[in-house]
Order: structure tokens, then sequence, then C-alpha cells
């Protein structure tokens, strides 16, 4: 079973609406002894990472994702979900991540000409090919709508790097741990298949 973690925050419908049109039972809980269980979670998001957090830890939710991964079962996190998984964000302060993916996130830099949020479609380069990927159109693409970008300081996490006023990092995997920037359920095509092939790890 797929458990999407409920922690208050994101959009947990759309990701379970998503799994539902490709016929793939997906289960919303934020009951800790639940998500124990899980076969595969996914963490997604939208908001502020200071709320994220806190909600996480209050709701005791913590311990199961780190478990799930630890143990090495199929994980992914989804915008807000991959930027929870790292040491430390800078968004409107310096809080406290996850801790599961060493490096930070940061807000992109000001240029000229550049709009933030990073908003819309963009395509993804492949850093290092894995499972979710496999298959993939050369030219696809997918939906971001985001501020900020994870910056690992282990390179061996980073899947794909987009351009947005530079190279930003939009996916990490390692294992079965994975999580992208972009929105694979607002991404259509490409975003379902990366989901199918998620749902059959």
């Amino acid at each position: 079973m797929i458990e999407i973690v409920d922690y208050g925050m994101g959009n947990l419908r759309s990701v379970q609406k998503a799994f539902s049109r490709l016929e793939v039972k997906a289960n919303i809980t934020n009951n800790a002894s639940q998500l124990a269980s899980a076969e595969k979670m996914i963490l997604p998001g939208v908001g502020a990472f200071r709320d994220a957090i806190a909600e996480l830890k209050q709701r005791d939710l913590v311990g199961p994702i780190k478990d799930h991964i630890a143990a090495d079962k199929p994980f992914l996190g989804i915008c807000l979900g991959l930027q929870l998984l790292f040491d430390v964000s800078y968004e409107d302060g310096e809080w406290e991540g996850l801790g599961i993916v060493p490096g930070k996130v940061v807000r992109f830099e000001d240029q000229p000409g550049l709009k933030i949020p990073h908003m819309g479609w963009n395509r993804l380069h492949i850093a290092t090919p894995n499972a979710l990927l496999e298959g993939m159109p050369g030219d696809a693409h997918f939906y971001f709508v985001h501020s900020y970008h994870v910056i690992p300081t282990n390179d061996s996490y980073v899947a794909t790097q987009t351009d947005h006023g530079g190279n930003f990092v939009s996916m990490i995997a390692k294992d079965n741990l994975f999580a992208s920037q972009f929105h694979p359920e607002k991404s259509q095509r490409c975003g379902l298949k990366l989901l199918r092939q998620f749902a059959e790890l």
C-alpha cells in the first residue's frame, strides 16, 4: 500500500487523484502506526518550511518517515517534501530539517529578468538515471512552483537538474529514496508515468 503523509499541509488529494487515474490504491493518513507499516510512502507539501517541520514533529510523524527511509523502502518526496529531507532551510529564517539528506535549502538569487517564484513548465536534464525516469522522453517537461531550491552536499544524490537562472537540483535519488522539486501529479502524461514507475517499484 502507498501511504501519503498527511501533516495538514500540501496537495494530498491531487496526489491521491493522480494514483486513482493510474488505478493504483493510495491512502492518505496521519496515523504514525499506519505509516510505520507502509510499503511505499509519499511526502508531499506546499507552503512554508517552518510550519511543515513543526507539524511533522507535533504529529509524531518524523520517526515513521525516518524509519521508512532507513529501511530502504520506496519513498517519494514532492516539492516541499523534497526540501524537508535536508539539514536546514533558510526560508524566512533558519530552520532545522529532517536531516536525512546532507545539504541546505536556499532561495533563488535575484537576477535581472529572473522570475521568482519559478512557476510553470520546465525540462529536466538527467544527471544520474533512476527507476522513476526510465523511458522518459528526452523533451519531457514537468510543472514547478517554488522560490527555494535544494543544494545537496553530496553530488551522488543529484538525479536531475533544471535551468532557471542557472542549473538547480530538481530531483534527487539514492537507493529507494526519490524526491522531486517539480509536481509529478500536475505534470500530465510524464508525471503520471513517473508515479506509475514509483508504484511498480
